[in-house]
């Protein structure tokens, strides 16, 4: 059913024009129109004629993001460190239609063409692509470089706040539903040195490193002499000083770098925990490439990365481009492992952890709602909120599995093509 519009539309009859299947919470806008039912626990209310501006200008998720983050988009019901409950609604039973050209003139028309002028973005959001390109093609060394910054150089006290003790970034493993993120977060990186087969006096190499947990779990529990090297400055500095701090100064190194420029060779094994969603899916076969160049034979490569349900490329979506990770892409596993095995190393074990990452994220939220006063007080009440609404959303996405991660374990095999594995796998669960 399509909703007759007149000259004169009100912003709810607006909205129920191109959501005719109605609204699951209740909506209001200055103008003083109204839809949605009244007694529903959250209440979404459009402030300004910004706000209307945003959403009109930008059709889809960036424009009610910006409207959002601005304050023009005022939610009540839900807390902004972890708006799950509206993130769950919207994905799941909000159902919008693209109006036809007629209908779409008739509702502009209606709310006043000067709705069309663009206000600026909020700061928070980064440059639109085309823009970026001023500051190298993509996925350049400086493109990569000032992506990774936008991200990841926040604040360390506000990652600390977030991610807890471990100040780990990825995907945990939940041994057991009731186990803790710390707990869990032990568990990836030890299932990662498990699958590594790691022993004492090996090397290992881990590059997109973060905040160093691999580098030194693999220090300090196998006795492994590691290098990690990420691009954020702010995360080497963090990790360098945890090295030191746990008297890991012999075994663990975390260099400022970009990966390409390792120059160590002949790696026992290599960790790549959260990094290929940042090297473009174009570049697999040169990443993929060095990363074998780097290891010795019978070497082995763990890469963990968070991918599709399918192998068609799409983008990651405007909020995600412009607020979370710029420039960033995502494929289905199966293109990870051929271009792995395109470059010359032999598969032997995958494992997809989607409802592991759900669990991360979620408890992610939850640190985030406990620390949310000091955590607006580092950030800012519009950074913290653009945190909370994408918890939740890659929460969403997780659990309705538009989002996987997987783990493919690789090997270098050596000139008579032995891989140097036993017959079973020996890292258990």
């Amino acid at each position: 059913m399509t909703a007759t519009v007149s000259t004169q539309v009100s912003i709810a009859a607006a909205l129920t024009a191109v959501a005719p299947e109605g609204l699951p919470f209740h909506f209001t806008a200055y103008d003083g129109s109204a839809t949605g039912p009244e007694d529903s626990p959250i209440h979404m209310h459009l402030a300004t004629e910004r706000g209307l501006s945003y959403v009109l200008t930008a059709p889809g998720d960036l424009g009610l993001v910006r409207a959002y983050v601005s304050g023009d988009l005022e939610i009540k019901g839900i807390h902004p460190g972890n708006p799950y409950p509206l993130m769950k609604m919207m994905l799941n039973h909000v159902h919008f239609e693209r109006p036809t050209p007629s209908e779409a003139l008739r509702i502009v028309r209606g709310l006043g063409w000067s709705h069309l002028k663009p206000p600026p973005p909020p700061p928070q959001e980064h440059l639109p692509k085309w823009r970026r390109t001023f500051e190298g093609l993509r996925h350049s060394r400086g493109r990569d470089k000032a992506a990774i910054h936008h991200h990841y150089d926040v604040s360390n006290t506000f990652y600390e706040y977030i991610l807890g003790p471990s100040m780990t970034y990825t995907c945990a493993v939940y041994p057991t539903l009731d186990a803790t993120l710390e707990e869990a977060q032990y568990e990836k990186y030890d299932l990662v040195a498990r699958k590594l087969d790691l022993k004492p006096g090996q090397r290992l190499l881990d590059v997109g490193c973060g905040w160093g947990g691999m580098v030194r779990h693999a220090a300090r529990e196998y006795g492994v002499k590691t290098i990690g090297v990420t691009l954020s400055a702010a995360q080497a500095e963090w990790a360098q000083a945890a090295i030191k701090r746990e008297g890991l100064e012999d075994l663990a190194e975390v260099r400022f770098s970009d990966y390409r420029d390792v120059s160590e060779r002949d790696f026992d094994a290599i960790s790549s925990i959260g990094l290929t969603e940042h090297i473009g899916v174009r570049n697999y076969p040169s990443y993929f490439g060095f990363l074998l160049d780097r290891l010795k034979p019978g070497g082995r490569l763990l890469n963990h990365t968070i991918t599709r349900p399918d192998n068609r490329y799409r983008s990651t979506g405007a909020f995600i481009d412009r607020y979370i990770f710029p420039d960033g892409e995502l494929i289905g596993s199966g293109r990870v492992i051929a271009e792995a095995q395109d470059a010359g190393f032999e598969v032997r074990h995958e494992e997809n952890l989607r409802e592991h990452y759900a669990l991360t994220l979620s408890a992610w939220a939850d640190n985030l709602v406990t620390h949310w006063d000091e955590a607006v007080a580092e950030v800012g009440y519009a950074t913290a909120k653009v945190w909370g609404l994408y918890l939740a959303a890659c929460q969403v996405g997780f659990e309705r599995n538009n989002t996987q991660l997987h783990q493919v374990l690789a090997v270098k095999l050596d000139d008579e093509a032995n891989a140097h594995f036993p017959l079973r796998p020996t890292w258990g669960s």
